[in-house]
């Protein structure tokens, strides 16, 4: 059951506390400002059985500070953008470490619904639950995460999984072809209704929102199309996406291990 912290295993549950700083600590070993985390859910991927854990998505949604954030003590002095400190946080390297891949990367070309105007978004495929929340405490991966912390003014990441599992063993994305993609992403009470809006999307269904506003969002799709125009007919025919409980995006993405076309 989300939520439920299972210390067996673990000690006990102050040692569970140290070892999963990230989820349930009021004062992370990782400081940002970017997002609220949802520790019920969180402790839930720490403490996930093994024969219950396996492969998860976690869909990115970024907007970049103008300027980064460096923090006094980060021994950065040049100023540059968010988007740049995004890019110096770049984790592949640790990811790779751990199992974990980038499947997906685009900028946002435009923001259909919802008020907020994201820019960029990202999607990496974990091998275990427990494996993302087990990265956060990685001496390697906190040295890179300062930049994150910098650059970032908010993010939402929902863990999902893919309808197709399939999905699972698909390969690595390949960088350097560009995609126009359309994005969206709700919150409905009925995931099968919201899939058929959008005919051969790739759809997520979410577990669960690790980071955020508060709002917890149901599924995500994606359907890539031959032209920008295309996918933006395709957005405004979404009349049922409303702000506030939807994200309707069209999306240039230059990674891409999701889609058809």
């Amino acid at each position: 059951m989300p939520g439920q912290v299972r210390a067996n295993g673990f000690g006990s549950f102050e040692l569970l506390k140290k070892e999963y700083a990230f989820v349930m600590s009021d004062k992370p070993n990782l400081k940002h400002n970017y997002g609220t985390i949802n520790k019920e859910y969180g402790i839930d991927l720490a403490t996930r059985a093994p024969e219950n854990d396996g492969p998860i998505y976690m869909v990115n949604l970024m907007k970049y500070h103008e300027v980064a954030q460096y923090q006094s003590d980060d021994g950065m002095d040049k100023s540059i953008s968010g988007r740049e400190a995004d890019d110096r946080y770049n984790p592949s390297s640790v990811l790779s470490k751990i199992g974990a891949d980038i499947v997906f990367v685009a900028d946002v070309n435009k923001n259909h619904v919802g008020s907020e105007d994201w820019d960029r978004i990202a999607i990496v495929r974990y091998a275990t639950r427990k494996s993302f929340i087990e990265m956060q405490s990685r001496k390697d991966f906190s040295e890179k995460h300062k930049h994150k912390a910098a650059g970032m003014q908010r993010t939402i990441i929902v863990c999902c999984r893919p309808e197709d599992i399939a999905l699972d063993k698909a390969g690595r994305a390949n960088a350097g072809n560009s995609r126009t993609v359309l994005m969206v992403v709700r919150q409905t009470d009925n995931r099968n209704s919201a899939f058929s809006k959008i005919e051969s999307a790739t759809n997520f269904a979410a577990e669960g929102t690790i980071i955020g506003d508060g709002r917890m969002w149901d599924t995500v799709q994606f359907k890539a199309f031959d032209s920008q125009q295309q996918a933006d007919e395709n957005a405004a025919a979404l009349k049922d996406c409303l702000p506030g409980s939807s994200f309707v995006m069209t999306l240039d993405a230059s990674m891409d291990a999701i889609t058809t076309r």
